[in-house]
């Protein structure tokens, strides 16, 4: 990819960061740690440090945007795709971060208390996104939707939610799914 493309998605990351700062997100988790992983979903620092079990959602965004982009895009540049990969995410993150949606989390989903992502975290999603897109650049087809059905059924096991379950509870609750996510 060229530079021009590297500074795009810089921007964009960065006004992303500045909106979500305006939105009266945290930079960083409110309990002052900066950690690599925080494994605890029920718990207020869930979605607040680099990495979480929602991590592996935005790894298969950048399959998903891959896809999607070479279907719609495939005569673009690759830089230029992942630039419009990168704003969709960006998009999302902001977009998440709204108190429509944030209330919307807590009233369908067990989300109870979730008060939206620190701004480290978005920045962080939108990474894992774009390590997404280069994995499903490099490997086959059959390769990228194997390793998403794998990220799927292993988050599903380990703690009862997926990128799947997220956007089903999210647009259209069902009320046996809640109860057996509360466990």
């Amino acid at each position: 990819m060229k530079r021009q493309h590297w500074a795009r998605i810089a921007g964009i990351i960065a006004l992303a960061a500045a909106i979500l700062w305006l939105m009266g997100r945290a930079p960083i988790c409110r309990c002052g740690d900066v950690k690599l992983w925080h494994g605890v979903v029920a718990s207020a620092q869930n979605s607040q440090h680099i990495a979480d079990w929602y991590s592996f959602s935005h790894i298969i965004h950048g399959f998903i945007f891959y896809g999607l982009l070479w279907l719609v895009a495939k005569k673009k540049p690759m830089g230029w795709r992942m630039t419009a990969a990168v704003a969709i995410e960006a998009a999302w993150e902001v977009a998440e971060n709204s108190p429509a949606i944030i209330n919307r989390y807590r009233a369908v989903t067990l989300a109870y208390d979730y008060y939206g992502d620190s701004i480290l975290n978005s920045a962080s999603d939108i990474g894992f996104m774009m390590l997404g897109f280069f994995i499903a650049r490099r490997l086959p087809v059959t390769a990228t939707i194997a390793i998403a059905i794998m990220m799927e059924l292993f988050t599903l096991a380990m703690i009862r939610d997926n990128l799947t379950l997220n956007v089903l509870m999210l647009v259209w609750p069902v009320d046996a799914i809640s109860i057996w996510q509360a466990g």
